[in-house]
C-alpha cells in the first residue's frame, strides 16, 4: 500500500489520506504488460494495413476486427491497473471540503458502490460469454471470431477490478481503523 500525493495544478500537494491506494500487484504488473502487448499489436497492424493499402493497393481485411478486439481487450484489462495506481473516480469538490477521516470514509463507500456495480456487471458479462459459448456464436466477418473470446477479455477485466476495488478497500480501511486520519 503506497500514499502518492503529487501536487495538484496548483502546486499545492494534497492531503496525505486523499490518494491512498493499494499499489499493483503482479496480477496487475500482468495486465499492463497485456495491455502494452495489445497496443503494440494494434500499432503494427494499422502501420501493415496503411502500408499495403498504399503501396501495393490490397488489405488485409481484418485490420479493424482485430484492432477492435484489442481496444476491448485492452480497455477492461486496464481497469484493475487504473484503480490499483489510483487513477480512478475522485470527487474534488466534495472530497476538499471533508476531513481527513471523511474523506477515506467517502471513498470507502464509493468504492463499495463501485464494487457492487462492477459485481453486477461481472456477472452479466460472464452470462454473455457463456451464452456466446453455447451457442457458438461467431462475428459476421471474414475471420468468424468466436464471440466469446472478446466478451471473455471483458469478464475477465471486471472481474480483476472487482479484486482490485477490494484491495483499495481493505487498504483504507485498515488507515482508518489505525486512526491514521488526522
Amino acid at each position: 500500500m503506497t500514499t502518492q500525493n503529487p501536487p495538484s495544478a496548483d502546486g499545492v500537494p494534497p492531503h496525505p489520506g486523499e490518494r491512498i491506494v493499494a499499489g499493483s500487484t503482479l496480477v496487475e504488473d500482468i495486465c499492463e504488460t497485456i495491455c502494452a502487448l495489445f497496443l503494440v499489436v494494434s500499432i503494427v497492424l494499422i502501420a501493415a494495413e496503411a502500408i499495403a493499402r498504399n503501396l501495393f493497393a490490397t488489405s488485409f481485411q481484418i485490420t479493424d476486427e482485430v484492432c477492435g478486439y484489442l481496444l476491448v481487450a485492452l480497455t477492461f484489462l486496464s481497469m484493475s491497473v487504473a484503480e490499483a495506481h489510483g487513477a480512478f473516480h475522485r470527487v474534488e469538490l466534495v472530497q476538499g471540503r471533508l476531513t481527513a477521516a471523511g474523506r477515506l470514509i467517502s471513498q470507502l463507500v464509493f468504492d463499495f458502490i463501485s464494487l457492487v456495480a462492477s459485481l453486477l456487471v461481472t456477472w452479466q458479462l460472464y452470462r454473455l460469454a457463456a451464452n456466446s459459448w453455447h451457442s457458438a456464436d461467431v462475428a459476421p466477418t471474414p475471420l468468424q471470431t468466436p464471440l466469446w473470446l472478446p466478451q471473455c477479455t471483458m469478464a475477465i477485466g471486471m472481474a480483476l477490478l472487482c479484486l482490485a476495488l477490494v484491495r483499495a478497500m481493505l487498504a483504507k480501511a485498515k488507515i482508518l481503523s489505525r486512526g491514521a486520519t488526522s
